[in-house]
């Protein structure tokens, strides 16, 4: 296996995690509204992922300067094609970030209101965007022979990167109510086991749909052969699974097949691409790949170095911080407005 395939499988696993993490996180944030009757449910909704949503942020930023350092012409290529809808995500993300420091500075209903709709727009945009981006990368999109995007920004609006991006905001928030599941308490646990009740159905509607859309708008089901539709068959096979485990209350296991589509599927879209980094709509020569697109094999092997020192530093940092903050929160617990 050469550097290149090792960093391919690397910023995958980043992507993969940041998705398992981030979705979850995306999923709270837009159920917020229709799950807080009032502004204590709110706050426990918030607080459930409070000491961990900026955390999760992390692996993105992380896969970002792995993309950068192992394959700069995939960053530039991508960056620069997709600019205006990066642009939105990353303003959507910054006002979701200032929504929950700001949202306890006043009490007036109002201003509380203002931010919990912040949040709400912070967490259904970039769970839109990232369904949509992901589907241009394997539908492509215009790239030229020097590897520069020549298409706009309505080329990422197509029908099929708009489908996916609806099952990307129907399964991230089935996520978030399974995460709620685990970690609240009476009334709002209640109401997060009804919320994944009523998602499952449209969520398995909506993933079937960009299935099968993907089969004739891409090229990825006709790639490693058998593999790629077990894997896709697994997923959505977990997927079916979550709705079960959500009606029998078992709500560890839901959150389990609920994280298991999302890997399985980042997965498929993983296996369907490589050696691909970005398959060009214009020739199929153009495609980015992890041979055009990467660095030089020094900088894979410094990076490499250097990922295999802290990579374990910050996943035991998180998987304690998790530990630290496993229990349920409740009504009954001091909650910090």
């Amino acid at each position: 296996m050469d550097l290149q395939t090792v960093w391919f499988i690397l910023i995958g696993i980043l992507f993969t995690g940041f998705f398992l993490l981030e979705g979850f996180d995306y999923g709270v944030g837009i159920l917020l509204l229709f799950l807080g009757k009032d502004d204590i449910d709110r706050r426990l909704i918030i607080n459930s992922i409070g000491p961990v949503w900026d955390g999760n942020e992390v692996w993105l930023i992380t896969a970002g300067a792995a993309m950068f350092a192992a394959f700069a012409n995939w960053y530039a290529t991508m960056f620069s094609g997709f600019y205006l809808a990066l642009v939105l995500m990353l303003l959507a993300l910054i006002v979701r970030g200032i929504a929950f420091e700001f949202r306890s500075k006043d009490e007036r209903p109002a201003w509380r209101t203002l931010w919990d709709w912040m949040i709400f727009v912070g967490s259904l945009v970039p769970a839109l965007l990232w369904g949509v981006a992901f589907a241009n990368v394997v539908r492509g999109v215009p790239i030229d022979a020097e590897m520069q995007y020549v298409g706009g920004f309505w080329n990422l609006l197509n029908p099929y990167a708009l489908l996916a991006g609806l099952a990307a905001v129907s399964a991230f928030a089935l996520h978030g109510a399974t995460f709620l599941g685990l970690k609240t308490t009476d009334e709002l646990l209640e109401r997060a086991e009804k919320a994944a009740a009523w998602l499952w159905l449209p969520t398995v509607v909506l993933v079937l749909a960009a299935m099968i859309a993907g089969i004739f708008a891409t090229d990825i089901f006709s790639q490693r052969g058998a593999l790629l539709w077990v894997v896709a068959a697994a997923a959505f096979v977990a997927l079916l699974a979550a709705g079960w485990f959500i009606r029998a209350r078992r709500h560890g296991w839901a959150f389990i097949m609920s994280s298991l589509t999302i890997a399985l599927t980042c997965i498929t879209v993983a296996l369907g691409l490589y050696p691909r980094l970005m398959v060009s709509s214009l020739n199929p020569e153009w495609n980015l790949t992890i041979y055009n697109a990467s660095s030089s094999e020094y900088t894979l092997r410094v990076m490499g170095i250097i990922v295999l020192i802290f990579l374990p530093i910050v996943l035991l940092y998180q998987g304690w911080s998790y530990w630290v903050f496993r229990k349920r929160i409740g009504r009954e617990d001091e909650l910090e407005y």
